[in-house]
């Protein structure tokens, strides 16, 4: 019976220990299982086309959007004034299911002649119109905006909001017109360096994220046809069900910086 005994503890050591290395194991086996794909080399635009109003595709106009340290910059040291020319910087591929997630920061002082309300103001536009699909004079694409900005250095300012060009969503069931729908999250001022994350389910479920924590959700997107550039795609034959797109980041008068641009495709 002692031997006996012995035996049968000696196993639930064994067990024990087995159970603690599996538990132990798990997230390095999760982290693996994580490919993150890096958007941005450090060095070039490669794999980035950029669209300003009033310019044909693939202008960078003066010299706007540019990699400078590792970093890509939007710039406006070549400006003398902001003139309307909104810009957008469109990855190559669109996508559907996805996160995606970036560091991006305010610095300098507003191009002369952008308006008020693009001061410390850019943002992440997911789910895009195909930028060969823009009008010449277009402002913006047809997308959702993940809206970033910047605090004033006094009064609060939320960032991850959503702005919705051509577009409509749900929220607790019911269907949001306006334009822009504030988030939860604190205000950022000053130049600091501000994680924002993107996580994309189709056109079921889409979370934004600052700083690691979910400032707001919404599903159902869909075109909006009282938006002349949505109502030219859906006449084209687009369907009014916005379930994936085009990435594209934003130049909208304000110098802006971003880094550590990455992307997790979503198997669903």
């Amino acid at each position: 019976m002692k031997g006996k005994g012995i035996t049968i503890v000696a196993a639930a050591v064994l067990l024990c220990l087995c159970g603690c290395a599996r538990h132990q194991t798990a997230p390095v086996l999760k982290e693996k299982q994580e490919q993150w794909t890096s958007l941005f080399n450090g060095q070039n635009l490669e794999g980035w086309t950029p669209k300003f109003a009033g310019r044909p595709l693939g202008e960078n106009y003066k010299n706007t959007f540019r990699v400078e340290n590792g970093i890509l910059k939007v710039s406006y040291d070549q400006y003398e004034q902001f003139e309307g020319r909104f810009g957008h910087l469109f990855y190559a591929v669109p996508f559907s299911h996805y996160r995606l997630r970036l560091e991006y920061r305010f610095v300098g002082e507003q191009a002369k002649g952008g308006p008020s309300w693009a001061f410390r103001n850019s943002g992440i536009m997911i789910h895009c119109q195909k930028p060969e699909t823009m009008g010449l004079e277009q402002n913006f694409p047809v997308c959702l905006e993940v809206q970033l900005l910047g605090g004033d250095g006094q009064n609060e300012r939320t960032t991850g909001n959503l702005c919705t060009p051509g577009t409509h969503v749900v929220i607790q069931d019911r269907r949001r017109t306006e334009h822009c729908i504030l988030s939860s999250s604190p205000t950022f001022h000053g130049d600091q360096w501000v994680k924002a994350e993107v996580e994309v389910h189709g056109d079921r479920l889409i979370r934004h994220l600052i700083n690691g924590q979910v400032v707001l959700e919404y599903s159902r997107p869909e075109l909006d046809d009282g938006d002349a550039d949505a109502r030219k795609l859906i006449e084209a034959g687009t369907s009014r069900r916005v379930a994936g797109g085009y990435i594209s980041l934003q130049a909208e008068s304000h110098p802006v910086e971003f880094r550590n641009i990455e992307l997790l495709v979503l198997e669903e």
